[in-house]
């Protein structure tokens, strides 16, 4: 295999901090390599470097393979907000696309569109300042994979992306040929596309070939070893403590070199592997919670003439842990903000007659909201939200939670208490807000994408703090790992405001998905194949003049004719198949309801005329 990268004696500060130190590794064709790290040991930092987006401060070298095409997906992708999706990327990728004739540009603009459709992005020209987080990111997802490049660099590919959107990314990377290296804390996308786990643990690289569990594994074999090689230094450390505590005089003549070696070995003795992790134990426990969560009872919500909330009854019960799933801009975030009571009178009207009187610039950025919510009286919520960090970035870490035992079991040690919020890794932000909310001690606990941007040693700490966590929860998320290992049952929005329960984890739901789809395509091929020998028999069954004429042998062309009927009607049955499962997911809008509506009818028409042309050319 080529060697693709080579990386040499890199290093990256931060003033005092150092994030990593004279690193080097290699990367070659075919490696689809996942680099995993603590939050604010410099992930992003050297992602940006190898892209050349920053620089090493000791200089180093950084050797791609010559010719070689890179792509590089950043965390937050640069758009012009005015532009629409189609012109963002064709002017974006010009680095790229300059290179191309004519040919090639067309077929590049042929990838765009077609992976655009992919990731559910219908409207080319649809402006950037429209689309949500979840879907810019799709754009910079889909700019990357266009340009086919050898080399994928992404960092947290899967953060803001729906489930639907990370299990086509997942398939797409796990067949596609490329070279890749990637930061993500989601392991079920790290085991499906990746076949290399590579470790940045104090300023070194360490690199495990296989799965996630593997690396766990081999990882504390790592630790052991070291921990254990330090013990024998140990024990030669006390021999030559021995040596050097005798006289000067029987030190006389002796060689130099066990001197500096005696020092050597005092440094080593001192180097006992300790492995810092996330503590939740301070902050365990919950409020007591009586036997009233929140009740909804025929809770309906309107923005506009998009309907997020339709006529949905339920009362949460006591400790029960639900998941949300559906796709972005379904209306997960407005529901659970809904539930919490996040909205304020001015973002919401309750009266329809209101609502419908209001002159539309007076409705702009207000909702109608129907039925009732109701909330126990010793509900306490702890509210983890997307957005919800509201730290001044000149205070200081100390300042923003004033417990120094706390933030220590949460990664902040002494020599962190005085840095400045504005100085943190959006990793380390994410862990400060989370301690924020646990410490309040809530009885519900809502998480809205609590995944992002935590690293995969916070997430299975929390993962099982959460499993024991004495209140209720409600947990709205794409990592179906922890969606498998927490919830319950779930709450699947299909978006018009529907919401269906399904009772078990998300694995056993999309088996279910995958079960019902399949069932309904092996009914609509029995159906199809019942109404074609219907159709034949009816023919056959035709009184006719006299003796049936013996069958001829078609011509050349009408056999032709006959093979390619049946690819199309094969073709149009598979068409009309999807369109029916798009008419069925209740994600279509309006105006999309109408265009598969109309496109079915003449689908219906096109396998009538053929089916008859088919059936006449069997029968000859």
């Amino acid at each position: 295999m080529a060697s693709y990268l080579q990386i040499e004696n890199i290093s990256k500060s931060y003033g005092p901090k150092v994030l990593f130190e004279h690193i080097g590794f290699n990367i070659n064709e075919g490696d689809k390599i996942a680099l995993i790290a603590p939050n604010g040991t410099g992930k992003t930092s050297l992602m940006r470097i190898l892209a050349g987006k920053d620089e090493s401060d000791s200089g180093g070298k950084i050797m791609f393979l010559k010719d070689i095409r890179i792509a590089f997906l950043e965390q937050e992708y640069e758009h012009d907000p005015e532009k629409g999706i189609m012109d963002q990327i064709m002017d974006h990728s010009t680095e790229f696309t300059r290179h191309l004739d004519q040919e090639h540009y067309w077929e590049y603009e042929r990838r765009v569109k077609s992976l655009l459709t992919s990731f559910r992005l219908k409207d080319p020209d649809q402006k950037m300042k429209e689309l949500s987080g979840g879907e810019v990111k799709r754009v910079a997802i889909v700019e990357m994979l266009a340009s086919e490049a050898d080399f994928f660099i992404m960092d947290e590919p899967t953060n803001h992306l729906d489930i639907d959107a990370i299990e086509f990314l997942e398939g797409y990377l796990s067949r596609s040929r490329c070279t890749l290296l990637m930061v993500t804390h989601d392991r079920y996308f790290l085991d499906h596309v990746c076949n290399t786990i590579m470790e940045m643990d104090h300023g070194a690289i360490y690199t495990y070939r296989g799965n996630y569990e593997n690396y766990l594994e081999k990882r504390e074999d790592r630790i052991a070893n070291y921990n254990a090689e330090t013990d024998k230094v140990r024990n030669i450390l006390r021999r030559e403590l021995e040596w050097m505590r005798s006289t000067p005089q029987a030190r006389t003549g002796k060689a130099k070199y066990r001197i500096d070696a005696f020092y050597d070995l005092k440094d080593r003795a001192s180097q006992v592997y300790t492995q810092k992790q996330v503590s939740l134990a301070e902050v365990q426990g919950s409020s007591r919670l009586g036997s009233k969560i929140i009740n909804c009872k025929d809770v309906s919500f309107h923005y506009g003439d998009k309907c997020y909330l339709d006529h949905f009854t339920y009362n949460f019960q006591r400790y029960e842990k639900v998941g949300i799933v559906g796709r972005n801009g379904a209306g997960k975030s407005t529901f659970i903000n809904l539930l919490t009571g996040n909205y304020t009178p001015e973002m919401v009207c309750t009266d329809p007659q209101e609502y419908t009187a209001m002159p539309p610039e007076q409705r702009n950025g207000k909702g109608l909201l129907t039925g009732e919510i109701e909330r126990g009286e010793s509900l306490k919520i702890g509210y983890y939200r997307q957005s919800g960090m509201s730290f001044n970035p000149e205070d200081t870490v100390l300042e923003t939670v004033n417990d120094t035992r706390l933030l220590n079991q949460f990664l902040f040690p002494h020599d962190m208490l005085n840095n400045k919020i504005g100085t943190l890794s959006g990793g380390e932000k994410r862990r400060l807000y989370l301690l924020t909310i646990l410490m309040k001690q809530p009885n519900l606990l809502v998480l809205d994408e609590p995944t992002n941007d935590l690293d995969i040693v916070t997430l299975n700490v929390l993962e099982e703090y959460l499993k024991e966590f004495g209140g209720s929860l409600i947990i709205v998320s794409h990592d179906r790992h922890f969606l498998d290992r927490l919830v319950d049952h779930l709450f699947v929005f299909c978006g018009d405001g529907v919401i269906k329960d399904f009772i078990g984890s998300y694995s056993q739901y999309r088996e279910f998905i995958k079960e019902y789809e399949a069932r309904q395509r092996s009914e609509e091929r029995a159906a199809e194949k019942t109404a074609k020998e219907a159709k034949g028999k009816s023919l056959a069954a035709k009184p006719d003049a006299g003796q049936a004429p013996a069958r001829k042998k078609l011509s050349y062309k009408e056999q032709r004719e006959l093979e390619q009927l049946e690819k199309d009607l094969e073709s149009l049955n598979a068409e009309k198949a999807a369109l029916e499962a798009d008419l069925n997911s209740g994600t279509l809008q309006y105006g999309q309801l109408q265009e598969a509506s109309q496109r079915i009818g003449e689908i219906l028409a096109e396998i009538e005329t053929k089916e008859n042309r088919w059936l006449e050319l069997s029968c000859m």
